[in-house]
């Protein structure tokens, strides 16, 4: 073995070990799901600074509740709810890293 590999080698297991200090305890509820449907929502929208998203704890379940202009309302549910619903699996998806059940619906 070459110093070369033995020094990446070196590299990945010491980012393998500071991954694993990661301390959950100080995360945010729902903070992954939240930053990406903020990064999509405003993606998508005419003002995204008016986009807001709104965090709600029921039980072991994450609430996302998604506030945005009257005039992007209909950008973001999108024909026959498409864009909503591909919200919906991302921000699901986002969750299930961190190991929570996240649900996302737009507040009017």
């Amino acid at each position: 073995m070459s110093d070369l590999e033995g020094n990446e080698r070196e590299g990945n297991e010491r980012e393998g070990n500071e991954r694993e200090d990661h301390d959950d305890a100080n995360s945010v509820p729902g903070g992954r799901a939240v930053a990406v449907a903020e990064f999509v929502a405003t993606s998508f929208v005419d003002t995204p600074d008016a986009i807001e998203i709104e965090v709600r704890e029921r039980g072991s379940d994450i609430m996302l509740s998604l506030h945005a202009d009257r005039g992007d309302v209909g950008r973001l549910i999108g024909r026959r709810g498409r864009v909503i619903n591909a919200l919906r699996q991302v921000v699901r998806a986002a969750g299930s890293v961190d190991g929570e059940r996240v649900s996302i619906d737009i507040a009017e």
